[in-house]
C-alpha cells in the first residue's frame, strides 16, 4: 500500500478526488445551467450570470464534501469551516472571472467553451486548497 508524506493511504486522495469530481460535476451543471439561463433567457451579462451561477455550485459542492466526499474534517467548528471553505470558493470564482474574461474577451472563445476552460482551473485550485486546508486530519 502506498503512502502519501502524511502517512494517508494513497487510496483515500484517490477516492476523494473521485468523489470530488463527480461532486463538481454536479455542482458546475448546476452553475452553467444558471449562467447560461441567465445569458440566454434573462439576458444578464455573463460577468453577472457567473457569480450567480457559482454561488448555487458553491453551495451544492459544500454539502456533497461534507456529506460524502471527504473523509476527514480539520476544524471542529461547521461554521468556521463553511467561510474558509466560501473564502475558497470566493477565490476560485476570482480565478473564473478572470478565465471568463480572457476566454471571452481575448480568445474569443464562446460564452460556454470560455466556461469549461474555467471550470477545469478552478477545479484544480478548489479541490488543493480544500483539501489541504479543510479536509485533512487535525494536528
Amino acid at each position: 500500500m502506498r503512502l502519501l508524506a502524511s502517512g494517508r493511504p494513497l487510496g483515500v486522495l484517490v477516492r476523494e478526488g473521485s468523489r470530488y469530481t463527480a461532486a463538481s460535476a454536479v455542482a458546475l451543471a448546476l452553475d452553467f445551467g444558471v449562467y447560461v439561463s441567465l445569458i440566454r433567457l434573462a439576458e444578464v451579462s455573463y460577468l453577472l450570470a457567473a457569480p450567480v451561477g457559482f454561488a448555487v455550485g458553491l453551495a451544492a459542492v459544500y454539502t456533497l464534501s461534507v456529506r460524502w466526499v471527504f473523509q476527514d474534517r480539520r476544524l471542529a467548528s461547521a461554521r468556521l469551516e463553511f467561510t474558509i471553505f466560501a473564502l475558497i470558493g470566493l477565490a476560485g470564482m476570482a480565478l473564473n472571472q478572470g478565465a471568463l474574461f480572457v476566454g471571452v474577451e481575448w480568445l474569443r472563445l464562446s460564452y460556454e467553451a470560455a466556461k469549461f476552460v474555467s471550470a477545469g482551473i478552478v477545479f484544480c485550485f478548489n479541490f488543493g486548497a480544500r483539501k489541504l486546508l479543510l479536509f485533512t486530519p487535525r494536528a
